[in-house]
């Protein structure tokens, strides 16, 4: 899995409470975004979330992704995209990787990024890493099913 600078959003981003990504992805500067641009048709694109340091809280902390697009740099105002699930801190393990989703189809604004959402919290550590691929780390192996 290659990942593109322009498309990584955080890279092992310390999170203890809400906020954007470091970084935010200009689509296209030239670009007419008055009725925005479709990125989730074509070719098949992926938001990899990862928690990279383990999560950690005084409470039951909880933390939850979303894919954001808007036509400021700051995320205001933003169309949401796609939501995770609501990640408890058991869930928050360092080395793992929480979604990786196939971008939907919609409208998408100049500015793409991704908010994380801390509620009950704050944390007292943890980081994340989000970026967008073209492939994703899918392969798993199975028990054969048949006796050698």
């Amino acid at each position: 899995m290659y990942v593109d600078k322009q498309l990584e959003f955080s890279d092992s981003q310390a999170v203890t409470a809400t906020a954007i990504s470091t970084n935010v992805a200009d689509l296209n500067p030239a670009f007419n975004y008055n009725s925005g641009v479709d990125v989730g048709t074509g070719e098949d694109v992926y938001l990899v979330i990862q928690c990279d340091t383990a999560a950690a809280a005084a409470g039951a902390a909880t933390v939850q992704v979303t894919l954001e697009s808007s036509a400021a740099a700051g995320l205001t105002s933003s169309n949401i995209h796609w939501t995770s699930s609501t990640w408890q801190l058991a869930d928050m393990t360092g080395g793992k990787t929480l979604a990786s989703v196939k971008l939907p189809s919609g409208t998408y604004l100049r500015y793409l990024g991704v908010r994380y959402t801390v509620s009950t919290g704050p944390l007292t550590a943890g980081a994340f890493s989000a970026f967008l691929v073209k492939d994703i780390a899918a392969w798993r192996a199975y028990n054969r099913n048949y006796t050698a």
